[in-house]
């Protein structure tokens, strides 16, 4: 019988507009009618997390920033794991040479460069003009997924925040560049200090090396005396393999890459035909 169960947001519970399907909503509120511990875990923040749901009457649990955080429904910090301050610098040093678009997650904000916009936009032009059968729509609505979130700070650098009183629980960067995403993994994927996952094709993310959702997963079902065997996943993306490989049911959604799908148990429908829903209503 299935007690937790682990969800993901982007490709997952939200929609192609970025939103909760009424289906979703209901299929939520029926499963924790019947006692199962709804878990919303996603690599966004949990302050971003809430805006979603305003207004819908569900609280959840929150893993956040990819399993750094951990946050109850009443909203209080439960359990955190930060990048070390030097990491931090070291990081977002080298992201700045490179001319990377970054958000940095924090307890504060979301920390993201005033002239984001503008490098993802010479981006895109620089992807058109080298290949003017690309579809610059798709590459815009990324980007416009990416401006979306609630709670940004915007800076000239990253030495405008770094000396603050915060805590850095994950460095997103992000480009539609493939050769630039690549360096950027190869520089960072040697750290022993650092795990590096990505939750879309254009992105890489950076955070402590014991932050995972599996991680938090872990926690969560320990804190409810839950064993594994008694959770469920479901999710998108390599950055939900660490959940979906240890909880007792897994699902992928129907939108996911061939390899998440493999690693899973079952594969639900996409997120646009409410595959959280589809799955939900399946547990047992």
């Amino acid at each position: 019988m299935t007690k937790l169960i682990a969800i993901d947001l982007d490709g997952t519970l939200l929609n192609e507009n970025n939103k909760i399907s009424i289906k979703n909503l209901e299929a939520i509120t029926s499963a924790q009618s019947k006692g199962i511990e709804v878990v919303i875990a996603t690599g966004r923040a949990h302050f971003d997390v809430q805006t979603l749901f305003k207004d819908t009457g569900i609280n959840t649990w929150i893993i956040g920033a990819n399993g750094a955080t951990i946050h109850s429904p009443d909203g209080k910090l439960y359990r955190s794991k930060a990048i070390q301050k030097q990491d931090a610098v070291n990081i977002l040093n080298w992201l700045e040479k490179e001319d990377y678009y970054y958000e940095v997650f924090s307890n504060h904000a979301i920390y993201t460069p005033q002239h984001g916009r503008e490098l993802l936009a010479i981006e895109i032009d620089r992807m058109k003009s080298a290949n003017p059968e690309i579809n610059v729509d798709q590459l815009s609505d990324a980007a416009n997924k990416q401006f979306s979130q609630t709670g940004f700070s915007f800076i000239r650098s990253y030495r405008d925040f770094i000396g603050q009183d915060l805590d850095v629980y994950n460095v997103l960067a992000f480009s539609f560049n493939k050769v630039k995403l690549e360096k950027g993994r190869n520089h960072f994927k040697n750290l022993t200090n650092l795990s590096i996952v990505s939750s879309a094709e254009h992105n890489f993310e950076l955070e402590h090396i014991d932050a995972s959702k599996g991680n938090a997963l872990s926690m969560l079902a320990e804190e409810f005396r839950i064993e594994l065997s008694e959770t469920a996943a479901i999710g998108d993306s390599f950055n939900d393999l660490s959940m979906l490989e240890i909880a007792g049911k897994s699902a992928a959604m129907g939108n996911a890459p061939q390899k998440i799908k493999n690693s899973c148990q079952v594969v639900t429908l996409p997120n646009t035909e409410d595959g959280v829903a589809h799955f939900l209503h399946s547990l047992r």
